[in-house]
């Protein structure tokens, strides 16, 4: 017989496995969509390779997570599951579309020769566009859905708000900014100085859509501005955008002091803290706003039978994930790939 604590405990450790799965995801998967926003500002041929050389060995198995974040979720959640993919079920389309063509782009790009400028277009278009509809996805989540007898009861179009728009736009901003300071940590030369360039003009963008966002929520939904700002909750959440204005602030002196590996830090630090502030705002809900972790759990046993198998298999992906990126810590130079 499961005891009350396995059914209280169960749900709060896997929706906390999924929030680290889709922070990985974010942030690993974020730089390499990231050099693909940027691709269209390369000035030359030499430099699009050396972009796409510095995430070669990484890109495919960043999405590791996104697999994780969504078999995670049907495995531990399936009511959540159930509801959340007939009511995002467009741009959750969209978003693995253009995933594919940003996949295929990848590969057919290196051996093609009369038509690369196709795949060029392909693999901005693709990873542009994953970027955006992650975004509305992101905001199609927070502001929440139409659920009656636990079934999602909303239109296919409910998603489509000004507020998830301007998430996609945020996202893809955000995913520009941590691609350009990957750059700068992995390339030289020309590529690195253009990546230095963009970072400096897309910090102040991405924080613009952070400050909007972050006063959009609580004045559209009463439920987060609650969270938010009533107290004591008002005193043990204030210091999350003070240390991300802070943080913001280091990571424009590092850019403009020419260091390499600290911008790149302290854009994953951004990522975190905005993440963090999300989940702060809807936590336990798992469907906003009506539906929490505990009303969306799978059986216990069955939780308790898939967690054993993630706890032999996370320390292994993560240990690989560690030892591709130690393998291939250094800087790709013009002329440079991994083949």
């Amino acid at each position: 017989m499961v005891s009350l604590g396995m059914e209280y405990y169960l749900p709060v450790i896997w929706a906390l496995l999924l929030a680290v799965a889709i922070a990985l995801y974010v942030v690993l998967d974020g730089f390499d969509l990231g050099i693909g926003i940027l691709f269209p500002f390369a000035r030359s041929e030499v430099e699009k390779d050396q972009m796409m050389n510095s995430v070669a060995p990484f890109w495919d198995g960043n999405e590791t997570w996104l697999i994780l974040g969504g078999g995670g979720l049907l495995v531990a959640f399936p009511l959540a599951y159930s509801i959340l993919m007939p009511a995002l079920y467009l741009p959750v389309i969209f978003m693995l579309l253009a995933l594919v063509f940003r996949g295929v782009a990848f590969e057919f790009r290196h051996v093609a020769d009369t038509s690369r400028f196709l795949w060029n277009i392909a693999f901005a278009g693709g990873s542009t566009l994953a970027a955006f509809f992650q975004g509305v996805l992101l905001g199609g989540f927070v502001q929440g859905m139409k659920v009656e007898n636990n079934a999602f009861a909303g239109g296919p179009l409910d998603w489509a708000t000004p507020f998830a728009l301007l998430c996609g736009l945020g996202v893809t901003a955000g995913y520009a900014l941590i691609g350009a300071v990957w750059l700068i940590l992995k390339t030289d030369g020309a590529a690195q100085a253009r990546a230095r360039q963009h970072a400096r003009l897309l910090l102040p963008v991405v924080l613009v859509f952070m400050g909007l966002v972050s006063l959009w929520t609580p004045l559209a939904f009463p439920r987060i501005a609650e969270r938010w700002f009533s107290l004591p909750n008002f005193y043990y959440l204030a210091p999350i955008p003070v240390v991300t204005l802070l943080l913001a602030g280091f990571v424009w002196r590092w850019l403009e002091r020419g260091h390499e590996h600290l911008p790149f830090l302290g854009v994953i630090g951004l990522f975190l803290l905005g993440y963090l502030g999300i989940g702060v705002s809807i936590f336990p809900h798992l469907v906003p706003p009506t539906l929490t972790v505990w009303e969306t759990a799978a059986a216990p046993a069955s939780q308790v039978f898939m967690l054993i198998g993630t706890v032999f298999m996370l320390p292994l992906i993560l240990g690989y994930v560690a030892f591709v990126y130690w393998t291939f810590r250094g800087k790709v130079r013009a002329g440079e790939g991994y083949h």
